[in-house]
């Protein structure tokens, strides 16, 4: 029986490795952007499914949020504002040589050296990854000793905001300089893409207040089971694009310099904690016992909002633009 359940496993890990292999050739190699784009959030759906495979909840949840849903959304509203059709039409027929009306793509035999290269690399990779060993406990058993002090009981949670706070700060940082180069290039669009249905409308308004309850929910087990601040702003970004797709003029009316405390909001308090905690002795991102696992939740509730509107902040393109007719 074990051996049956096995094959059967080792079936289904293959059936994902080729789905992804195959989504992600599409995703590089299709002539159609649009459709590219669905291969891709296809690609993050598939990927979400191999991280809980590999028993990695967390990440799961986070690549299903972030790098299928919200991330294709973003392709879709970067497509929505391309300046013409003609680079997607001209995208689906190769392109000639204007002396001599030669098709400029690569020669056959250039393809085959691209394509032996590849398969020499990626044999390469596959061996190297079946000659690890069985069991590679890796820092878990270190994680797991000094699980008691991090002030959450959460080892991911504990990782990303106390033993390696350093990298999450770094990446409170990447977002919000995201969203600086992106308001800096060009003003949010004025006027949506295209007026939205009653299906939408009424899809919207059924599934926001659910969204809002399961980002708090997953801002709250963050602590002691799979999510935190990066699944919870997510969701929170998502209810927040359903509501900029269903028509709600969120864009002229955000108030400027609120919506800028909050896009802060979370980098700033890593930050203060941070200095905070040296004043009184420690060091850099250093927690006392008795207070490491409210100070984890507060980072983690900044965090949260902050993650969320950055996110709907790229999506909606560009900064906010006042009503003048205010």
């Amino acid at each position: 029986m074990d051996g049956a359940v096995n094959a059967a496993a080792w079936a289904f890990d293959a059936l994902l490795v080729l789905t992804l292999l195959w989504l992600a050739w599409r995703v590089l190699m299709g002539p159609d952007l649009f459709k590219s784009i669905v291969f891709f959030i296809a690609f993050g759906l598939v990927m979400a499914l191999a991280w809980v495979r590999l028993r990695a909840p967390d990440v799961a949840l986070a690549e299903a949020a972030i790098g299928a849903g919200l991330t294709g959304a973003l392709f879709l509203a970067a497509l929505s504002r391309l300046a013409a059709g003609e680079r997607i039409a001209n995208a689906k027929r190769p392109v000639e040589n204007s002396d001599t009306g030669k098709s400029t793509r690569p020669h056959r035999g250039v393809r085959m050296v691209f394509i032996a290269m590849s398969a020499l690399f990626f044999g390469g990779l596959a061996a190297a990854l079946l000659s690890l060993p069985a069991e590679a406990p890796g820092l878990t058993i270190q994680v797991a000793e000094n699980l008691s002090t991090s002030g959450v009981s959460n080892p991911v949670t504990a990782v990303l905001l106390n033993f390696r706070g350093y990298d999450t700060l770094l990446e409170m940082g990447v977002l919000f300089l995201a969203v600086v180069a992106a308001w800096s290039l060009t003003p949010a669009p004025k006027e949506p893409v295209s007026p939205p249905g009653i299906v939408l409308a009424s899809f919207v308004r059924v599934l926001s207040p659910m969204l809002l309850l399961a980002a708090g929910y997953l801002l709250w087990a963050g602590t002691h089971a799979p999510g935190g601040a990066f699944q919870a702003g997510s969701v929170l970004a998502a209810a927040a694009v359903l509501l900029l797709l269903s028509g709600k003029d969120m864009k002229a009316n955000w108030p400027e310099w609120p919506l800028r405390v909050v896009l802060g909001l979370g980098l700033g308090v890593f930050i203060a904690i941070g200095l905070v905690m040296m004043l009184i002795g420690h060091r850099f991102l250093e927690y006392p016992l008795d207070y490491a696992g409210d100070l984890i939740l507060l980072i983690e509730v900044a965090a949260t909002l902050s993650i969320g509107v950055t996110l709907a902040a790229l999506f909606l393109g560009g900064r906010p633009q006042r009503d003048e007719r205010k």
